[in-house]
């Protein structure tokens, strides 16, 4: 199928890439299909584009790439809103921002998908020990010109 997105125009999508959040993403309740495309083979961060909006996307990556020992602490009844009920069946991923030179994710947020369904829900968790801004790692800064004519 063909998805606009406003950064890569028009984009070729494979439906086994979409993923349905039937209540949308906190903020966007009226945008329920998004498409994960990775713009990188190696990459560890993916564009969650809603396939209806073209201006619409999130960068998203898994957050235990950066933060190890992050655990969702999830009730079986949210999982099963999604259609899951075994826990190891779902892939969790949490919305990237850039903060100056930080890349951030938001681990009190995070998005949980049923791999099979590609059904998903964005849950809201109250465990303190994250944050909407939880550092994932530095960005270089960008090199300037060494050499300087007097």
């Amino acid at each position: 199928m063909i998805i606009g997105t406003s950064r890569f125009g028009p984009l070729e999508v494979d439906e086994g890439r979409l993923i349905r959040f039937p209540k949308g993403i906190l903020g966007f309740p009226d945008h329920t299909e998004y498409a994960l495309i990775q713009t990188a083979e190696n990459s560890v961060f993916y564009w969650l584009q809603s396939v209806t909006r073209p201006d619409l996307a999130f960068v998203v990556c898994d957050p235990r790439l950066f933060v190890p020992d992050y655990v969702v602490p999830v009730k079986m009844e949210e999982l099963s809103q999604i259609g899951l009920t075994d826990p190891s069946a779902a892939q969790v991923f949490t919305i990237v921002n850039k903060v100056d030179n930080i890349l951030t994710g938001n681990l009190q947020g995070p998005l949980v998908v049923n791999v099979e369904t590609r059904e998903a829900k964005q849950l809201v968790l109250s465990d303190r020990r994250y944050s909407t801004r939880h550092p994932l790692m530095n960005l270089s800064p960008r090199q300037e010109a060494i050499g300087k004519t007097a």
